[in-house]
This record gives C-alpha cells, sequence and structure tokens, in this order.
C-alpha cells in the first residue's frame, strides 16, 4: 500500500485539536483572570448593605496592594515549576497523559481559588494553576505538531498563541460583567469545569502518533494515525511487528528542518542536563532560548502595564474597555499568521513582526517622553499588532520543528522555563528601571521603553544568525 502523507485533518482530528488547545486557553485565561475582578475581590469596591456572606462564602478577601501583587505574581512562580518537570512528565506518560495532568491540576487550582474564603486556599489556588500552565505551555505546542498535517503544521501551530489570546479575551470580557461582590468567584470557578470537562473528554482522545512511534506502539500510532488524519486509509507502518520501523508521515517536512529527527526516531529521551550540555544541541538550544527571549524582553509586558494608563487617557471615556480593546487588537492580529506563516515562512513573518515591534518601541518612548499621548497610543497599538503577527506566535511553532525528536520535551522544559524567568524578570525590574532611567521625572518614563527595543533588536540579531526558517 502506498504511504501518503496526513493531508489534512478529519473533524475527529480537530476535535483532538481544540481539547488540546484547551491548556493554552487556561494560560491566556489566568494571566488576567484576576484584573478586573481585582476590586472587588480585595474589598476595595463593596455593596452597601450587602452581607459579608454570599451562599456562605465571603464576599470578598481583604488584602493591601503588595499582597496582591504577590498573589498575582505567584502564578509565575507556579509556571516555572510546571515547566521544568514538563519533560518528565511528557515523555513518561505521554502528551495526552501531560495535558490530563494540566487539566487536572488547574481544576484544583481554580477550584481552591474560586470557593477561598481566605488569602491561603487562594494563594495556593493560584500557585497550583501556575504549575498547570507551565505544564501546559510546554506540552501544547509539542502536541499540536506532531498531529498536525504536514500541509498546514504551521497555520495550526499558531493556534496555540491564537488560544492563549481567546483565554485572555474571555476573562476580560467575564470580568466587566462579573465584577460583583457576588459573582466575581464565577469566573474562577469557570476555568475549574472547563478543565473538569477536559478531563471527562480525555478517555476518546488518541495520544500523538509521534510518541507512540517513539516508544514503539506502532500499532497504536497507526490506529490514532487514521482517525487523526483524512491520509488515514493509507497509513500503515511497513512492519508494526518491527521495533524499526520508520514512519514516512512523521518525517518530511520536519526532515527538512531538522535532519537528524528520523535516525533518531526511536532513541532514548533525552533530560535537561544532557540538553544543555552535550554538543549536538547547542544549536537548537540557542534556537529555542533567543526566540524565548526576543519574546519576553520585547517588553510587552510592559507596555501592556503601560498600555491602560496612556489610552485611558487619549480615551477617557472607555477606562474600563481599554484592556478589553487591546486585547480584541491582539485577537485579530493573531489570526493574521494562521494564514501567513506557511506562505511567508517563519524568518521572515518574524522579520517584519520585530522590525514593527522595535519602530513601536521607540515610537513610545518617544510619545511618552515628549507628551505626545495620541502618539503613544498609536504606537502601543503598533507595538500590539506587530507582537501578534510574529514574535508572540512564532516562537511555539519553531520549538518542536527545530528539535531533534529525543530532545523535544527537554528543550521545550528548558525553553518555557527561560521563558517565565524572563517574564517575571521583567516584571520585577521594570518600575525600578523605569524610575532610574527616568530620575523621577515624569516626563522621562519613556526612557525604559528605549532599552526594550535595544534588547529586541539584539536577540533577533542573535536568533536570525542560528535560524534559517
Amino acid at each position: 500500500m502506498a504511504l501518503g502523507e496526513p493531508e489534512a485533518f478529519t473533524f475527529y482530528g480537530w476535535v483532538v485539536c481544540i481539547w488540546v488547545l484547551l491548556v493554552s486557553f487556561q494560560y491566556g485565561f489566568h494571566i488576567s483572570s484576576l484584573n478586573q475582578i481585582s476590586d472587588v475581590l480585595t474589598c476595595q469596591v463593596t455593596e452597601p448593605g450587602l452581607p459579608s456572606t454570599y451562599y456562605g462564602l465571603p464576599t470578598c478577601i481583604p488584602m493591601d496592594n503588595p499582597t496582591f501583587s504577590v498573589l498575582t505574581s505567584i502564578y509565575t512562580v507556579g509556571g516555572l515549576l510546571g515547566s521544568v518537570g514538563a519533560n518528565v512528565v511528557m515523555d513518561r506518560w505521554g502528551r495526552k497523559g501531560a495535558c490530563l495532568a494540566s487539566a487536572f491540576i488547574m481544576a484544583i487550582g481554580a477550584g481552591f481559588m474560586g470557593v477561598a474564603a481566605s488569602l491561603s486556599p487562594l494563594v495556593i489556588g493560584r500557585l497550583l494553576t501556575g504549575v498547570a500552565a507551565g505544564l501546559g505551555l510546554c506540552v501544547g505546542p509539542i502536541y499540536i505538531s506532531e498531529i498536525a498535517p504536514s500541509k498546514i503544521k504551521g497555520a495550526v501551530g499558531v493556534l496555540t498563541q491564537f488560544a492563549i489570546v481567546i483565554g485572555i479575551m474571555i476573562t476580560q470580557a467575564m470580568g466587566l460583567q462579573l465584577a460583583t461582590p457576588r459573582t466575581w468567584r464565577l469566573v474562577l470557578l469557570f476555568s475549574s469545569a472547563l478543565s473538569l470537562a477536559q478531563l471527562i473528554v480525555g478517555p476518546i482522545i488518541v495520544e500523538s502518533p509521534v510518541w507512540l512511534n517513539r516508544h514503539g506502539l506502532l500499532r497504536d500510532k497507526d490506529a490514532s494515525a487514521r482517525r487523526l488524519w483524512k491520509a488515514g486509509h493509507a497509513i500503515r507502518s511497513p512492519d508494526v511487528v518491527s521495533e524499526d520501523a520508520e514512519d514516512p508521515l512523521l518525517g518530511s517536512e520536519q526532515e527538512s528542518l531538522n535532519p537528524n529527527r528520523s535516525s533518531d526516531s526511536h532513541g532514548p529521551a533525552v533530560a535537561v542536563p544532557q540538553v544543555l550540555f552535550r554538543r549536538e544541541f547547542r544549536k537548537p538550544l540557542a534556537i529555542v532560548c533567543f526566540s524565548m527571549l526576543c519574546q519576553q524582553l520585547s517588553g510587552v509586558n510592559a507596555v501592556l502595564y503601560y498600555s491602560n494608563n496612556i489610552l485611558s487617557k487619549a480615551l477617557p471615556d472607555l477606562g474600563p474597555y481599554v484592556s478589553l480593546g487591546i486585547t480584541v487588537v491582539n485577537f485579530f492580529m493573531t489570526a493574521a499568521p494562521i494564514f501567513l506563516i506557511d506562505r511567508l515562512g517563519r524568518k521572515k513573518l518574524l522579520s517584519l513582526s520585530a522590525t514593527g515591534a522595535i519602530v513601536s518601541l521607540l515610537a513610545v518612548g518617544f510619545g511618552l517622553d515628549s507628551g505626545a499621548v495620541v502618539l503613544a497610543s498609536v504606537a502601543i497599538i503598533g507595538f500590539i499588532a506587530s507582537f501578534a503577527i510574529g514574535i508572540g506566535p512564532v516562537p511555539f511553532v519553531m520549538i518542536p520543528e527545530v528539535s531533534p525528536p529525543q530532545a523535544v520535551s527537554a528543550l521545550s522544559s528548558v525553553g518555557l522555563s527561560l521563558n517565565w524567568v524572563a517574564n517575571f524578570l521583567v516584571g520585577l525590574i521594570f518600575l525600578p528601571l523605569r524610575d532610574f532611567l527616568s530620575h523621577g521625572d515624569a516626563s522621562k518614563e519613556g526612557r525604559v521603553f528605549f532599552v526594550f527595543a535595544a534588547f529586541l533588536a539584539f536577540f533577533t540579531f542573535m536568533l536570525f544568525s542560528l535560524y534559517r526558517g
């Protein structure tokens, strides 16, 4: 029987794809889950005459701003912990098993937060949601890449970032409607219920054919492939008894990006220390790390920090909707790479994205320093649009493509751990660096964005010196 490449997903294949994307959705959801409900959660906004409890739970949990900042940032700590251990979970229990583990931890964490009566369970729940997000953000792009038909692999890979943006948008929209003392818990309980639904659906989801192939489960791999892909009727391993059977479906496009993939298809999984110190992994490791640093050291979180303040001044009557509006822009611009990534290529899309982002950062800095609120506002929108078309989604597509198959889990774990660390450090140093560079002068606060523009330019140059697209 002729062996062909998968041309497209079956309907069931798309169901599996959406199921996997839920872990990325949850990551985005909890990035912003506390933003819109912060005032009612921390008792800064109350309803006169409302009892202190509602269905046996307090209507708010008193805390000051520093405490709330700790509660928010503990998500990053959990994310780092989840990413560090992700490669072990993915290699031992499979991609599906890692997604189920992420959903289980998320259901518990978000549930804890939704029924918290004091600060302690709220913090524990926030930490657990971070762990789940860290694990999910590692396994999601790999799982998606391994089940995606080669002709649409790039477009399907972009759906990871698209799901993240949808998660952010949904939680902000829910927050606008549910930010009351009686209903703020519903935002968190929705996340828990979604993860429970993911667990319930789990038994009908197939494992990644690539993972099954690497573990010698060839019959299971063939069955999985037939259900996922429309070319499945022509999919069959040459010898299902042979442990060394090659799978042409798992090779052609990936081999062009990484010639060593097919020869290592049955090699033992590589641990993180080996990835860090063995010579053959230096180039993919550097590409993965530089792509993650481009993403976080672009200052995207710093821009978003300022966006509400700046755009609220330009649009004073729409203050509460500014965050949602920014996310809507992010949503539409993230949709563009779904159609462009396989036509333009990864590197060209990254080039356009980085160039636009650098110019926008310079314009944000100049606008803030010169008092040009309109210029700064337009530049913020320009930065978000530029980030969304390349720097945001493409690194998640790149990781499984540049990684040898036996090292993809470890490289993902290292790359996403670095992403969390860089995210945390940007949040930690942003305000002190802004104040240091401005010398306390509010009219010079834009200088910090020149630093982020320089960081992005440097790490983009380093990435392009290694990555050929």
